[in-house]
This record gives structure tokens, C-alpha cells and sequence, in this order.
């Protein structure tokens, strides 16, 4: 991910997108912005920024896509973002000149509390009643024009995954630009206008009704101490408790009291007999069995459908990329550096890790389904009772579902965590789910070793499993770090449940497209760094005596085919990759890897994928050619007594072993900056020695249940 600053052009508005999360702000932000999006971080904070360009007539306006909140009272990392977004404390960040509050329709008294915040904080503010058309499913009437006026803001009804009603929201930011109204502001009892005042006069300075009412009811206020304001701040809440008032929940009761006037007479419930409906299959979707086995099914489902939907479109991506390095060969045969450089090492090296951009689309598809009509919600609560035990709770089950996907946005998403303790945890588990990096090579060996002998469905059944490890092992290790390494609490555990939704296509696809941009990018850069350098450390030394030594080994019959194949090979082995792997492979013998294995597991601590395109380039330089396909080689390989080197057993133990281990340079990095380089080495050292243990113990357990040879 990237972690430049993106800053808006000086001429454009910066308009800020905020809300609760599960009001569709995000979809509405994408939306309003489509492809027309910069990702980076906030300078100095691994919160990701997403800035998007809208054209508005003849104006420009940049649309900054806020962290969710549900207050101001900044309680996470994310929240504390918002805050200094919204009142300018963020440096080098533009502030913005206006707010789109997302407001669920379905949830009005909730959802004004952030945008009774936001006003506060001087910026003009827009509200998107969003959702509204499942609000009328649920029989909610709204007299928008009446809640327009009670507000004295714009308010505009939107259905963000359809469209439906940006045009009317645009304009209506254009004119808040131009003519901002005024929410109307809570009246405060006497007691919290002199308690803010007196913080504001001992502050040195003239404070915002936003910053003074922060530092007033927060505990910990995200607004920086300054000498003198603690004991102002004591002062100022002792002020309260003498008026009756608690500092703790005074806002709440006076803000939400606020609000049911403002409210009243705009909303009324027509049908409330739909809200029964949804209860009903949340029942049946949270009960501690049915919900578990649902759970199940659809992941077997999902992690099946992965591998044999793509099955075609791989095939006919691989023989596009074998054709291609057989007119690469015959093209450059006259320069057989820049010929075995283009055929056996770029097109095999990156073209080996692009077939499997079909499941890279398919994994995010089911995730932006599952996520868009509130499922995962309902997961997170369901493995609440599953992790209760370990000393986390379903806060954490968010993000690790998120790291199926990647686990660097997942470790980000661990900021909603108050918990520092609990956070932490989550960050450390977390990478041992596994990820779409890992797919490649799950995918690879399955297809060559589980499925020509077991069979598709089994070979969905081992794609599943895999999935699943990661997540099995993940609780009884976090109940280790959390006993005995953190000393972990176990926290109560309150989630909302987002209302049903049907998916919305066009953020479906944009995901999709975003994703499997982000791996064609990667295997574009990073793998294609990498494929030139390991082509290079297999190439050379090419000594003419290596050479010269085969032939003369060989007998004076031998086909030339054969001859030139023992040549490469020789040459392969006598490498600097081959030298270092025969240097290493002790290691790894008793997991069943040979050097080639070892090699190519060790130049993938980078990168994941960089294992597929190593085998790739391994492969290629000893390949026979009529026999094309990674697979077939995989198949094919030997060693030097006759015995295959891939059986089943060594497929599944190198699969293990990359089901386990931290094998992502971008992990450890975003480990260290939230954490500290100290954790991310715990991390990855335990990571490391877990995946070897695993490997080791799959195979050696397996051959001897087997039988010797291991040929299971």
C-alpha cells in the first residue's frame, strides 16, 4: 500500500465524507468519485486516506473519505484521525471546508449524534440520508423537506449502491460551499457553557465549541494537554457533578435529547413488522450450531468455487504464456543470454504468477458479497463465542476475515480495537490467516499432486482446509500471547448488526478491479524485479567446462535433446542459487525438500508469490520441452535415485509450511509501524519456526504412517 501524502490541488475544495460505519459511506464516497481515487496514509499515520476528484459543474471538488466513527470522542486510532481531519490539528493535511455527514435512514437518532458533533466544529455540513429505500422497506416514513428545516442544513435522501440521488447531493454540497447553513446547536444548561468557558480561557486561546466540549467530557481527549488545562479540566467537571450533571454521560443525555426534538414529527413507523423479519434470520445465522455450520458450508463453498471455476481460464492463460516463451526462444536464439533472460526468466517468473489473477478476482468477489449484504457482521458475532476463551472477543474477528484478502489492510483495521492489549494480539494472529498471496501456490500444487489423484472435489476440500488452518491455529496462539506474553483481560464484546442489503454490482466490481490491479502492479514491479534476479543467480556462473564435461560424459548416441537438458541442469546446479540451495537444503530435509524446494521457499521470504515464479525459472532452465507447464515439470522432477521429488505428502508439507510462515516484507513493515520492530521480529520468528515445525511434522508423520518413501 502506498504511504505518499496525497494532497488535493490548491484551487479545489476539499469536501470531508464522514459517518458511522455501515451507513455506506465508503460506497457513496466510490460512488461519487469512481476510479478517480488516490490511496496513501496520513502523513506520519498508518490510517489509510482515500482522496477521490469529483467535477461538479464548473467545479472541482476533492472528496476525503473519513475513517467511520460513531462520536467524535475519539476512543481509536481512526476516530482520533477524524477528529484532527475535521478541526485542522493534522499536519500537513488541508482542512476541509465542508462535511457530508452519512446517515443511515434507518437509524436517524444515532447517526445525528456524530453530525450534532460535526457541526460544531464550524465546517459547513451536508446530510446524506442514505439508505432510504431500505428504510421504506422497513416501513419508515421520513418527511425529508420538515427534517431539512428542523436541521438547518441540506438534507438529501440517497441510495449510494445504486446512485441514486448524487446529483441532488452535489449540488447541495456546491451550495454549502457558496452559503453553509446552521445546525441547530444543543442548549447547554448554564453549567457546561461555564465549564467549557473556563477550559477555553485556560487553554490561552479562544477554543471551537468542538474542542472545548471534547476536553470537557473525554477522559482521554484527543486534543493535546497543555500546561495548566488538566487542572481546568478538573475544576470544570467538578462544576458539573455540583449542577447534577455527570461528566461522563452528560453529553450523551443532553445531545440525544436534543436530537428526539429535532426529530420529532419527521419520522414515523408505518410497518413495523419487517424489523421482525430480519430478526428471525439473525436467529438462525447467530445460533451457537446452525450458525456455525452455515458458516462452514459457505466458506467450503466459496474456497471450492475458487479453484474450479478458474480452472479453464488458467489453462488457457498458462498455454498462453508457454506459447509466448517458446516464440520468446525462438526469436532471441541468436543471443542466448537475452533468450534464456526473456523465455526462462521474465515470461516464466511473472507470466507464472498472472495465471492466477482469475482466483485473485474471484476470492475478492465473494468478499465484497459477503461484506455488502451484512453476513460478515453476523460471523464476527457468531466467533465471538469461539475466541471468548483465547481472551479476545468478535472485535477481533473483523480484521482477521479481512486478512483472506491481505493482511496489511487487515492489520490497519485493528485500530478500531480500543484495547492496546487486544490490538496488539489481533496484529499478531492475524497474518496467519491465509491470505489471496498465498493462493498461488496453494493453487499450483493442488492442481498438480491432489487433483489428478483425488479428484476436484478433493481438491476444493484441501483448498478449503488450508483456509481453515490458518484460523484454527490462530486461537490457541492467541490464547498464549494473551495468558502468558500480554496478560490479556477478556473484553466484552458489542457489535451492531448492519441491516441486510443486496450487493451493489458496481461496487462489487470495483473492488474487484482495485484488487486485481494492485496484483498485476505487484507482479509487474515486485515480481519482475525478483524473477531477473533469481534468473540471474541461476544463469551464472556459466563456465564453457560445464559444458564440455556433460558432453563428454554422455554417450556418444545420446540425442542432442537429451544432451542439452542435462547441460542446463548441470549449469542449474552449479549456480549461485544451486550452491546456496545445497548449502541450506539440510535444513529442510526433514520436511522432504530438495534444494530447489529450499530454493525457491527462501526467495520467497520477500513476497509470497515469488515462490511460483522461482519454481517458474527453476523449471524452465531444465525443462524438457515437450513437456510445458509448471505443473508437468513439478510432476516430472526426480531425484538423483529415480524417486519423484513432489508426492502428495511434500505438496502438502510445502503448503503448510506457506500456510504458516510471515513470508510478506509489507507485513512485517506495517507490523513495526503499528506495534514496534520488536513485536514484528516476535512475529515473524514465531511465524518462521511454526511453519517449519508444521512442515516437518506433516511430513515425517505422514511417511511413517505411509510407509518408507514417503509416497503418500
Amino acid at each position: 500500500m502506498s504511504t505518499q501524502t496525497v494532497a488535493a490541488p490548491a484551487e479545489t475544495a476539499v469536501v470531508a465524507v464522514a459517518g458511522n460505519p455501515n451507513t455506506g459511506k465508503s460506497t457513496l464516497f466510490n460512488t461519487l468519485t469512481g476510479a478517480r481515487q488516490q490511496v496513501g496514509n496520513y502523513p506520519g499515520i498508518t490510517v489509510e486516506r482515500r482522496l477521490g476528484a469529483c467535477r461538479i459543474g464548473e467545479a472541482t471538488v476533492s472528496f476525503l473519505d473519513l475513517p467511520g466513527a460513531y462520536s467524535l470522542a475519539a476512543a481509536s486510532q481512526d476516530e482520533q484521525v477524524v477528529v484532527d481531519v475535521l478541526t485542522g490539528r493534522l499536519p500537513g493535511e488541508t482542512r476541509p471546508r465542508a462535511v457530508v455527514c452519512v446517515v443511515d435512514a434507518t437509524n436517524l437518532r444515532r447517526n445525528l449524534f456524530l453530525a450534532s458533533q460535526v457541526a460544531e466544529t464550524g465546517l459547513a455540513v451536508v446530510i446524506a440520508l442514505n439508505m432510504i429505500d431500505e428504510a421504506e422497506a422497513r416501513g419508515i416514513r421520513i418527511d425529508v423537506p420538515k427534517l431539512a428545516e428542523r436541521l438547518g442544513v441540506p438534507v438529501v435522501p440517497t441510495v449510494a449502491t445504486r446512485g441514486k440521488g448524487l446529483d441532488e447531493l452535489k449540488a447541495a454540497v456546491v451550495r454549502s460551499l457558496a452559503s453553509p447553513g446552521r445546525f441547530p446547536p444543543v442548549p447547554w444548561p448554564d453549567a457546561v457553557r461555564d465549564a467549557a468557558r473556563e477550559i477555553s480561557q485556560a487553554a490561552g486561546r479562544e477554543l471551537s465549541p468542538a474542542e472545548a466540549h471534547r476536553l470537557l467530557f473525554d477522559l482521554d481527549p484527543a486534543a493535546p494537554a497543555q500546561d495548566g488545562l488538566a487542572a481546568a479540566q478538573v475544576r470544570a467537571r467538578q462544576g458539573l457533578e455540583r449542577a447534577g450533571l455527570d461528566p461522563v454521560s452528560a453529553e450523551a443525555l443532553l445531545r440525544y435529547r436534543h436530537i428526539e426534538a429535532l426529530l420529532q414529527g419527521t419520522v414515523t413507523q408505518v410497518d413495523p413488522r419487517q424489523a421482525g423479519r430480519a430478526y428471525a434470520v439473525d436467529r438462525f445465522l447467530t445460533h451457537r450450531f446452525w450458525g456455525l455450520l452455515v458458516f462452514t458450508v459457505l466458506m467450503f463453498v466459496v474456497f471450492s468455487s475458487i479453484y474450479w471455476i478458474a480452472q479453464p481460464i488458467m489453462e488457457a492463460v498458462d498455454s498462453l504464456f508457454v506459447l509466448a516463451a517458446e516464440k520468446a526462444g525462438e526469436a532471441l536464439a541468436s543471443r542466448p543470454m537475452l533468450q534464456s533472460l526473456v523465455a526462462e526468466g521474465v515470461i516464466p517468473g511473472v507470466g507464472g504468477v498472472l495465471i492466477f489473477l482469475p482466483q485473485i478476482l474471484i476470492l475478492f468477489f465473494f468478499i465484497a458479497v459477503l461484506e455488502d449484504t451484512g453476513y460478515m457482521a453476523r460471523a464476527a458475532f457468531l466467533m465471538d463465542k469461539v475466541f471468548s476463551w483465547t481472551g479476545l472477543n468478535g472485535k477481533s474477528f473483523v480484521p482477521m476475515l479481512s486478512s483472506f484478502a491481505c493482511a496489511v489492510p487487515s492489520i490497519l483495521a485493528t485500530r478500531t480495537i480500543e484495547d492496546p492489549k487486544a490490538r496488539l494480539s489481533t496484529i499478531l494472529v492475524s497474518p496467519l490467516m491465509s491470505c489471496s498471496a498465498r493462493l498461488p501456490v496453494y493453487v499450483l500444487l493442488i492442481g498438480a499432486f491432489i487433483e489428478p489423484r483425488y479428484g476436484a472435489l478433493w481438491a476444493g476440500a484441501a483448498l478449503f482446509a488450508l483456509h481453515l488452518l490458518g484460523l484454527v491455529v490462530a486461537i490457541p496462539i492467541a490464547f498464549f500471547i494473551n495468558r502468558f506474553l500480554l496478560k490479556l483481560r477478556s473484553l466484552p464484546f458489542i457489535l451492531e448488526m448492519p441491516p441486510y442489503r443486496r450487493p451493489s454490482v458496481r461496487g462489487v466490481l470495483l473492488r474487484m478491479y482495485r484488487s486485481g490491479s494492485e496484483f498485476v502492479v505487484r507482479a509487474g514491479t515486485v515480481i519482475f524485479a525478483f524473477s531477473i534476479v533469481i534468473w540471474a543467480l541461476t544463469y551464472f556462473p556459466r563456465p564453457a567446462s560445464v559444458e564440455e564435461e556433460v558432453r563428454r560424459s554422455r554417450a556418444p548416441a545420446a540425442e542432442e535433446k537429451e544432451i542439452e537438458r542435462a547441460v542446463k541442469s548441470a549449469y542449474l546446479e552449479q549456480s549461485l542459487m544451486g550452491r546456496f540451495g545445497k548449502a541450506v537444503q539440510p535444513a529442510f530435509a526433514p520436511a522432504g525438500f530438495d534444494w530447489k524446494i529450499t530454493v525457491a521457499v527462501l526467495a520467497a521470504f520477500p513476497a509470497r508469490e515469488v515462490l511460483v515464479s522461482t519454481l517458474g525459472i527453476i523449471y524452465a532452465e531444465e525443462g524438457a520441452e515437450d513437456d510445458p507447464g509448471l505443473r508437468a515439470s513439478l510432476s516430472a522432477a526426480r531425484w538423483p535415485d529415480g524417486r519423484p521429488v513432489y508426492t502428495p505428502l511434500v505438496a502438502v508439507a510445502v503448503m503448510v509450511f506457506f500456510a504458516f510462515c510471515l513470508q510478506c516484507g509489507s507485513t512485517v513493515a506495517v507490523i513495526a509501524r503499528e506495534s514496534s520492530w520488536k513485536w514484528a521480529g516476535f512475529a515473524f520468528a514465531y511465524m518462521t519456526g511454526l511453519a517449519w515445525l508444521g512442515a516437518v511434522a506433516v511430513y515425517q508423520i505422514g511417511t511413517a504412517i505411509a510407509g518408507k518413501g514417503g509416497a503418500a
